[in-house]
């Protein structure tokens, strides 16, 4: 056992550690689809920590961000191949979203999302900015609010929404 593995097992309570160990038991049940996601994520989270001036070690915040990013790709990688007629791909893409969707946080509910959205917009007209010119006021409180809880796309379109009908 190297010094790597062993530093990993015992942190096991950073986000990193667990995609770690979980491509570990991945590997040794023989999940294809889980070992190639997590191996893919693990990658995307090495990147990360090498670009920029120097090397780091990232926070679970930022890993949660790449993980969120990479969800992402999956999805519009999905929604396109599906678009395109290439149903098999477009499963093995929600395939691996599945499994991402297990490292990150719940996803609010529209029902969440626009109640959080009325708040900030009705907060932003007090100030005095209504209509479309508010739309930046908005999303720039909103966006620390939710966090990685929805899609930035999500959001815009229910600022846009409420915006266009006050």
């Amino acid at each position: 056992m190297s010094d790597d593995t062993r530093s990993d097992s015992t942190a096991v309570d950073t986000l990193q550690a667990r995609l770690k160990s979980d491509l570990t038991a991945a590997m040794r049940s023989r999940d294809e689809v889980r070992t190639a996601v997590l191996r893919m994520a693990l990658t995307a989270v090495r990147a990360e920590e090498v670009s920029g001036d120097a090397a780091r070690t990232l926070s679970d915040d930022e890993v949660m961000t790449v993980l969120v990013r990479e969800a992402k790709k999956r999805r519009e990688a999905s929604e396109a191949f599906a678009g395109a007629g290439r149903a098999e791909q477009a499963e093995r893409e929600r395939q691996e979203l599945d499994v991402l969707q297990e490292y990150l946080p719940e996803q609010l509910g529209d029902t969440e999302l626009a109640a959080i959205v009325t708040e900030e917009v009705a907060a932003v007209a007090a100030a005095g900015k209504t209509g479309m010119a508010a739309m930046g006021q908005v999303m720039k409180a909103v966006r620390p609010r939710i966090g990685d809880r929805a899609e930035g796309s999500r959001i815009a379109d229910e600022v846009r929404r409420q915006l266009a009908a006050g």
